[in-house]
């Protein structure tokens, strides 16, 4: 909550002048242009936009003023002006007064909305996307594309992909799908059998339709952790048929199968950072007579990744440590190939598939490359008894003899889309010959889809995917006449997908040379996107098998509470709609489409209808049972022509609330100078340039930064009248000299106030009961730190012996007024008359 009145300090000081005005300033803003808590006006009522800025003390919760030492909260609440669809860029700028000084920046506190961009300044002009830390004099949040009062997220929905203009420079495997924390839709790939030092990781954005950020791609891959680097200059290479797993505690990151000078094992792509993380070897290349040239992919199976090395052996890693699992390399259950001591380089033929606690592998042992030569085989791993399954005791045959071999294991399902059986596909026969075995070693029916195929096509690992209509698995082709092509199987009806050619060829990409290597299926878009051989980038209608899939989609996750920092409640109101912007309608087939809202874990919320107008009502969902919602649209188009270069259809998710709030933290300076702390924002939107309203907090000093004042009373102790004169040598005594007043006469008096502090004291009076003239002769006078000031005063005598004790009242400099002043001890003299009993008085 902002500062308040109320303070936490016993005795309650009240709030100061400054204070006050910045704080009513605020409330009267907030009551014309902008939005408190709850309140119902708002700019968008009167087309106006605002900044409206606020602070709290952390340190010190509800206290009217801040301490040195203590930690604000400065928020900044903006409030767009236009209702309408139409996107415009806003920046929020908050340059932090007195930085460095009266206040510091707190390193990794700004926090700005969702769809807002953080950037940091050390002089206030340059903004960079690194936090300065304590250097920083300035912050700034940026929101290109804000839309309405900027309560909502708008993604972009992702357009057709087409094939890419822009090869992926190599020889591409299997597209990897990553969404990024911006909504980014981007495609990396890993080239296949690539030396160790040759650049080899590409990333294009499916959304800009271009390469990624963070170029020139293609870069190598390295076993140290840190930045991609350039050039040929790495240290890892890739297998064959490489498969890759997603790293379900770090989602951002891929695991990959790796190979290096020394060791065969398991590699860290980090793709938010566009970096390496790390490398885990497993077993050590080399050996005789089998020999650890290379390795299959990666498959996972409960908490560990496995593979498999050459040499047979079953390889394993912990993902939760990123070790070798205890006891691995296991044996082999499947015969080694391409093991050859005399080939250190060759490259394992065949793949992995992991179905419930087992890992099923296939293995080409051809005559010529492999120490023990043979057909093609099929191993089962479990993975709970650390063994060869049940029932696959023995190496189960994939084809005739040693002249065929595979690329692939695959995973064959019932009817129902339950797994069921493990398969392999291979070269060497007439047509493609594919073998099964169910998931306990006995026979298993082929799928039929491949078996029209020539026997030199080469077929690769599928991409199963399993929808409201069934389980369907599309297998890439290439090779025996073949430029590149697609086999979809139909698990449901066991046979090939009805209304999907057969193969299905992909002409509008590369002239149809795409000599496919593997498919990635997008959930929101509903379409397959595809690599191969030839390295091109293209999308595949998995209902049509057409290219490219005319179909669009975006997902994005809404959490309101996101949007404010400065600790309040009342800040949401509800959620409000579902549309799409930018977007001919008539180009939408609205009954092939569909909204899908559920919470952030999948659970189904809702499947409202998109309405005609483009948009879909969530206000009668409850914020408080959903604090969260994800929203995914999938779309199915008649054409992609509104996606160019100067127009982007979004997908918008908006709620009802206050305005979204941009905040950092400082704290306040140890010094005692630092009496004050102010902050103003500034800004732009489509309406224009912002200035908010100026928030001032006063510091109060604390008991280290407080004036140390002291009073000395004395009397002059000269029958001549001069030597009491202000300046006057005295002697200035704590007692006058016995008979020196007589029985009446005047005292002439000192009061000496001294400021031992270390900083100015203000508002100060001397106090002196006896003598109201020393009282009215010192007035109210501002003492600096090391300084003092001598009062003096004259009283005529009626009575003596007279005991006078003066103190004196005072409060700091930088006080807020209304502060309660502090006395200090007294200090007494006394004048003598011929019968005064000579004592020294001390201070009271």
């Amino acid at each position: 909550m902002p500062i308040t009145a109320r303070s936490r300090r016993t005795g309650r000081r009240p709030l100061g002048a400054a204070t006050a005005v910045a704080v009513t300033s605020a409330l009267l803003l907030l009551g014309l242009g902008g939005v408190a808590p709850g309140a119902g006006a708002s700019p968008a009522d009167t087309g106006a936009s605002a900044l409206v800025k606020t602070v709290q003390n952390a340190t010190h919760p509800g206290a009217a003023t801040a301490e040195h030492g203590d930690t604000l909260n400065w928020a900044v609440t903006y409030r767009g002006g236009t209702s309408g669809g139409a996107a415009a860029p806003a920046v929020v700028t908050d340059p932090i007064a007195g930085a460095g000084n009266s206040q510091t920046y707190v390193p990794g506190s700004l926090k700005v909305p969702p769809g807002w961009t953080p950037s940091w300044s050390t002089d206030g002009s340059t903004f960079g996307a690194t936090d300065t830390g304590t250097a920083t004099t300035a912050v700034r949040a940026e929101n290109p594309v804000l839309r309405g009062v900027g309560t909502g997220v708008s993604p972009l929905l992702l357009a057709p992909v087409q094939p890419t203009a822009q090869s992926t420079g190599g020889d591409g495997f299997t597209p990897i799908l990553h969404r990024t924390a911006s909504g980014e839709i981007q495609s990396w790939n890993i080239y296949h059998h690539a030396a160790a030092t040759a650049p080899q990781v590409v990333c294009l954005s499916l959304t800009a339709g271009q390469p990624c950020t963070g170029g020139p791609w293609p870069r190598p891959l390295n076993t140290t952790v840190g930045p991609l680097g350039s050039g040929a200059t790495g240290d890892i290479g890739s297998p064959l048929t490489p498969q890759y797993v997603f790293d379900p505690a770090h989602p951002n990151q891929v695991l990959y199968p790796a190979v290096t000078a020394a060791a065969v094992g398991v590699g860290c792509l980090d793709l938010d950072a566009q970096a390496n993380c790390g490398f885990t070897a497993l077993t050590p290349t080399g050996g005789s007579p089998s020999s650890v040239n290379n390795l299959a992919g990666l498959v996972r199976s409960g908490d560990n990744l496995y593979g498999v090395a050459s040499n047979g052996r079953v390889l394993c890693l912990a993902l939760a440590t990123r070790t070798p699992c205890a006891g691995q390399p296991y044996a082999p259950v499947a015969p080694g190939n391409r093991d050859l001591p005399s080939t250190p380089t060759a490259l394992y033929f065949g793949a992995l598939t992991a179905i419930g606690d087992k890992v099923f592998v296939s293995s080409s042992p051809q005559a010529g490359t492999s120490t023990v030569p043979g057909p093609p085989a099929l191993g089962c791993f479990d993975t709970a008894a650390l063994t060869t399954c049940a029932g696959w005791d023995t190496q189960h045959p994939a084809g005739p003899n040693a002249n065929y071999y595979t690329y692939n294991a695959y995973t064959a399902y019932d009817t129902a889309g339950h797994p069921d059986g493990v398969c392999t596909s291979t070269v060497g026969g007439a047509n493609v010959l594919t073998t099964c075995y169910g998931l306990d070693g006995s026979v298993h029916a082929a799928p039929s889809s491949l078996g029209a195929l020539a026997g030199n096509v080469l077929t690769f690992n599928p991409e199963t995917v399993t929808t409201d209509t069934g389980t369907r698995s599309y297998f890439p082709i290439w090779g025996g006449g073949v430029a590149g092509a697609t086999v979809c199987h139909d698990w449901a009806t066991g046979g090939p997908c009805a209304g999907f050619p057969l193969p299905a060829g992909h002409p509008s990409a590369h002239g149809g040379d795409t000599r496919d290597y593997g498919y990635s299926y997008d959930s929101t878009t509903r379409c397959l996107i595809g690599l191969g051989d030839a390295g091109v980038l293209f999308s595949l209608d998995p209902t049509t098998g057409a290219s490219p899939c005319v179909h669009s989609g975006a997902s994005v996750t809404l959490e309101p509470g996101d949007f404010y920092c400065d600790g309040a409640s009342g800040h949401v109101q509800g959620y409000d709609k579902v549309r799409l912007t930018d977007i001919d309608l008539s180009h939408i087939t609205l009954s092939a489409s569909r909204v899908l809202v559920t919470d952030p874990d999948g659970t189904p919320v809702a499947t409202p209808a998109l309405g005609a107008d483009g948009t879909v009502d969530l206000s009668g969902i409850s914020v408080t049972a959903h604090p969260a919602l994800t929203v995914t649209a999938q779309l199915v188009l008649t054409t992609s022509a509104d996606f160019t270069n100067g127009n982007h259809p979004s997908l918008v998710v908006e709620y009802r609330g206050d305005g979204p709030q941009v905040c950092f933290r400082t704290t306040v300076a140890a010094a005692c100078t630092a009496t004050a702390v102010t902050n103003t924002a500034n800004g732009s939107d489509a309406n224009g340039a912002l200035t908010s309203n100026t928030v001032t907090t006063a510091v109060a000093p604390g008991t280290g930064c407080q004036p140390l004042v002291t009073v000395e009373k004395e009397i002059c102790g000269s029958a001549n009248s001069h030597d009491c004169l202000p300046g006057g040598p005295g002697p200035w005594a704590k007692t006058s000299p016995v008979g020196l007043l007589g029985l009446l006469g005047t005292a002439h008096w000192r009061i000496t106030v001294s400021n031992a502090g270390p900083v100015d004291a203000a508002s100060v009076t001397v106090n002196d009961a006896s003598t109201p003239a020393c009282r009215q002769a010192a007035g109210t006078f501002a003492l600096a730190a090391g300084t003092s000031r001598a009062v003096y005063c004259d009283s005529l005598l009626l009575a003596l012996p007279l005991k006078n004790t003066a103190s004196a009242s005072f409060v700091a400099a930088n006080a807020p007024a209304g502060t309660t002043p502090t006395t200090t001890a007294p200090s007494a003299a006394v004048a003598c008359s011929l019968l005064c009993i000579l004592a020294v008085p001390g201070k009271d």
